[in-house]
């Protein structure tokens, strides 16, 4: 046995290297020795080398840049995967055609967060305590006709759906609390649309 850090000794013969072989020839799983090409699988195409056009750093980024606004664009048009399903686009549907009180909420907080200062006269602050509590009422009334109507709704049109209620109430809940621009997927209907 020699040690490893030995050199070769000049006596000792290198075993010829074997005779190439056939693919078909060659044992399943076959790896050829260190320095030599990997076989090709039979059928498999490879793409000739130098025929792909390689992409300057700028080029790469300003197509990756249009790839990202091109799903951002998809995905204000249709949603993700939580805004999928009929009963989903139903619970928007209905959102989406009416007013809400949600859209006045933080238009109506950001008045109370300014009155309730307490630079402000006694008056203005009793107001907008005041309009904190009829903001809160609005909203949670809405959310209760909201959550009514989806029900009534979803149980005419979809009478063997297997969508949780409550998670589907309150996808329609939030929505009403957004912006309608700001609502995503953009709304179908207009307000006061049939659904």
């Amino acid at each position: 046995m020699q040690s490893l850090f030995r050199r070769k000794s000049n006596d000792v013969v290198e075993e010829p290297e074997a005779p190439e072989t056939t693919e078909a020839a060659r044992p399943r799983g076959y790896t050829p020795g260190k320095g030599k090409e990997t076989p090709k699988r039979p059928g498999a195409s490879r793409q000739p080398a130098g025929t792909a056009k390689a992409l300057s750093k700028e080029e790469a980024r300003e197509r990756k840049r249009q790839l990202r606004q091109e799903a951002a664009a998809e995905y204000r048009r249709e949603g993700g995967p939580r805004d999928r399903g009929p009963e989903r686009e139903l619970a928007r549907n209905v959102v989406d055609s009416r007013r809400t009180a949600g859209t006045f909420f933080f238009g109506g907080a950001i008045i109370v967060l300014v009155g309730s200062n307490g630079a402000m006269p006694d008056l203005i602050r009793t107001v907008a305590t005041s309009l904190w509590g009829v903001l809160l009422l609005a909203v949670v009334v809405d959310a209760v006709l909201i959550s009514r109507k989806i029900k009534r709704l979803v149980k005419e049109r979809y009478p063997k759906s297997e969508q949780r209620m409550g998670s589907l109430y309150m996808y329609a809940i939030m929505r009403s609390l957004t912006f309608r621009r700001m609502r995503v997927p953009h709304p179908a209907v207009k307000i006061g649309e049939k659904i």
